[in-house]
């Protein structure tokens, strides 16, 4: 009796978001007032900021931004941390690479050559690993990642550690020569709008409520007749899609695809730009990214100091802001960015 009391104590909010998928159904799945007013403002600096940065330095902020954002999809609202979600950012780096340089596919066809390849890699990581929970979970996707790094260093067309250089950006539909990097410029924002969008719409939907219904309580979500272990599969796998188009927008515009797009360094950066910016927020990944590609630009000039530097800076970060960035700005402001 006192066990089905405590459970019953431990369990409203899961309860209350599974609750919930009816009645966001009804309003239309649309974002809160302060998120929408997030991206409005997101919309703005991404038309202004270009007459006042390189586009390189935020195209490369941009492709950050994706792939943390289709981190914080596993992590922040499905409670799932997987510590190789590299192997999905290079496999769409390299597949969009072979695409447009060895296949000739214009950039939109690379590009969603690359984010397929990543999904499918995807699902059948998904597939091995989602039964298992914690620490066990996270060490199969590591694993399974770190096969991922040696096989692209050992196969033949990825010239190992010399990566696949030289890959031409092409003409979008065949029609719009991408080489000036302001044509450029649009088509990542095009890339990282809709994909940002992607995520908005679908923790936004009843798949949203019951991804944070697992995230919070499994156990009472799987009471309530939700197959959670397909759930999570299906979000896995549209995370690694959108990580995929990360590498794949990324590989365009640096012309290079490499063995560190697929490292357990990126691994960590991805991890980092998610607590950076706050877990289970819509725009704090973004944030994050920003922080992280501002850092790693500011130290450069220091040379092999700058992992130490950086590490240091990031956990002060992290002591700083507990719950990231975004995160503390809720919690001091009330709102749900």
């Amino acid at each position: 009796m006192l066990t089905t009391s405590h459970q019953s104590a431990t369990l409203p909010t899961a309860t209350s978001e599974i609750a919930r998928i009816k009645g966001a159904a009804a309003v239309g799945l649309g974002m809160n007032r302060h998120q929408a007013i997030a991206t409005v403002i997101l919309l703005i600096l991404i038309v202004a900021m270009p007459q006042f940065v390189y586009p390189t330095f935020l195209m490369k902020i941009m492709c950050y931004a994706l792939f943390a954002c289709a981190f914080n999809l596993v992590l922040g609202y499905a409670g799932l941390l997987p510590f190789g979600h590299a192997a999905f950012f290079g496999t769409g780096a390299y597949l969009a690479a072979c695409g447009a340089k060895m296949l000739e596919l214009p950039p939109e066809l690379a590009m969603f050559l690359g984010a397929s390849a990543a999904a499918v890699l995807g699902l059948a990581f998904g597939y091995l690993a989602i039964k298992r929970q914690g620490l066990y979970f996270a060490m199969i996707t590591l694993a399974l990642a770190q096969m991922t790094y040696f096989f692209y260093l050992q196969a033949p067309f990825t010239n190992g550690e010399d990566g696949l250089q030289g890959v031409p950006r092409g003409s979008l539909l065949g029609l719009v020569p991408l080489e000036n990097d302001g044509r450029m410029y649009w088509f990542v924002a095009a890339v990282f709008l809709a994909g940002f969008l992607i995520i908005a719409r679908t923790v936004h939907s009843p798949f949203g409520q019951v991804l944070r219904g697992i995230r919070e309580n499994e156990p009472r979500t799987i009471s309530l007749g939700y197959p959670t272990n397909r759930y999570k599969l299906m979000a896995f796998a549209l995370s690694a899609g959108l990580a995929g188009a990360a590498g794949a927008t990324k590989t365009l515009v640096f012309g290079i695809a490499t063995l560190s797009d697929v490292s357990l360094e990126m691994s960590s950066l991805v991890l980092l730009m998610a607590l950076l910016g706050g877990l289970g927020t819509l725009v704090g990944p973004i944030v994050g990214a920003v922080i992280v590609a501002s850092v790693e630009v500011k130290l450069t000039a220091i040379g092999s100091w700058v992992t130490i530097v950086q590490g240091l800076i990031f956990i002060g970060c992290v002591l700083v802001f507990k719950r990231g960035v975004i995160g503390e700005v809720n919690r001091l402001f009330g709102t749900r960015l």
